[in-house]
């Protein structure tokens, strides 16, 4: 046997985010809309941040859950529950779900600044 095996043996994922799958894309989205749209998104950022380093023992923690789950879920929340917890598993999940929410608070903020999405001014010329 060669040293080829050894050579990949402690390999870890390039830094950077990581794309969602298409089965995870879904559940991933659904997460960072909720963050934004509960108006959590700087104490969601902070937590996320803090525990960037966690983020792999986070989803094996989720995955030892899972049988707990399983019993209380339905089939779709369970399927959208492992998607989720193989996504933590990569590296760049977080950078990923921090861009991700940063976006959804940008776009939020140009909705909000933008001439369209002011109502008129009152009429009082009358």
């Amino acid at each position: 046997m060669g040293r080829g095996w050894f050579r990949n043996a402690f390999a870890v994922d390039p830094p950077g985010p990581v794309e969602p799958t298409e089965q995870q894309k879904p559940v991933v989205e659904w997460v960072c809309l909720e963050i934004a749209r509960r108006r959590l998104t700087t104490p969601g950022l902070m937590f996320l941040e803090m525990t960037r380093p966690l983020n792999y023992i986070a989803a094996q923690t989720m995955h030892f859950f899972q049988p707990g789950f399983w019993a209380i879920l339905r089939q779709q929340s369970y399927e959208n529950y492992t998607h989720f917890s193989e996504f933590l598993e990569k590296r760049g999940s977080m950078d990923y779900i921090i861009q991700r929410i940063e976006q959804i608070e940008a776009e939020a903020e140009q909705r909000k600044k933008s001439p369209e999405a002011k109502p008129p001014p009152p009429d009082v010329s009358a």
